[in-house]
């Protein structure tokens, strides 16, 4: 069964809706963003109750920063990787690094910021290990992968027709990258080619980011066995 994609920017972060039988939710966006939101929400025609499970691929608070105000309104489960649960329930930023001299730049720059920011606490539904999550129950034919590099509790969704939604497994876009390719920041970046290969052996085609634009996987591809 086909299902149908929305994009939705929340601040920095690109966040998806997927609707099949019923709709999940891909990251939180940043926070503060409830209001954007529901205006996005309206101008698809989708009620907030319809959004049945909210998938965050990492706890940093550009994709988990309106996650608990989300939730609320919808009643969406929060899904999260077991090792993210204490930056999640804590407002804690998962420290990384730059992984080229951009990244380092920037992230030198970037981190006074990145440790004084937060975002409300809350507490996940379902927790994620290495094992993978199914979301057939949901009605979305895909699955829920770990897919470790970004941080170490990383996590990707698969839909079975090829579309992958990757949070910061890429980045594509200003401030980040002029074009897309693996990310600028990372705590491991031979974890992120591991995870890539899983993904690519896992048949995804249509790379999704949390920032930035849908890109075919084959540019992942290059950069990978180059």
């Amino acid at each position: 069964m086909s299902s149908d994609i929305f994009s939705l920017k929340l601040g920095l972060n690109s966040c998806y809706l997927i609707r099949g039988k019923t709709t999940i939710m891909v990251d939180g966006g940043m926070p503060n963003k409830l209001r954007v939101f529901r205006r996005k929400l309206g101008r698809l025609y989708i009620h907030p109750e319809e959004i049945k499970l909210m998938i965050l691929t990492h706890s940093h608070f550009d994709h988990a920063g309106s996650a608990k105000a989300i939730s609320e309104l919808t009643g969406a489960k929060i899904v999260i990787h077991e090792s993210e649960r204490s930056f999640l329930e804590n407002s804690e930023f998962a420290m990384i690094k730059g992984v080229n001299l951009y990244g380092k730049i920037t992230l030198a720059v970037f981190r006074p910021f990145f440790k004084r920011i937060s975002f409300p606490k809350v507490k996940a539904d379902i927790f994620i290990n290495e094992k993978v999550y199914p979301l057939y129950e949901y009605g979305i034919d895909g699955k829920i992968l770990h897919t470790p590099g970004h941080t170490q509790g990383s996590l990707s969704v698969l839909l079975d027709t090829g579309e992958a939604f990757v949070g910061c497994l890429a980045h594509d876009g200003l401030p980040f990258r002029l074009n897309p390719g693996f990310p600028i920041y990372a705590q491991n970046i031979d974890q992120i080619k591991e995870s890539w290969r899983l993904l690519i052996d896992k048949g995804a085609k249509i790379i999704f980011p949390g920032h930035g634009n849908p890109f075919p996987v084959e540019i992942i591809r290059k950069q990978l066995f180059s």
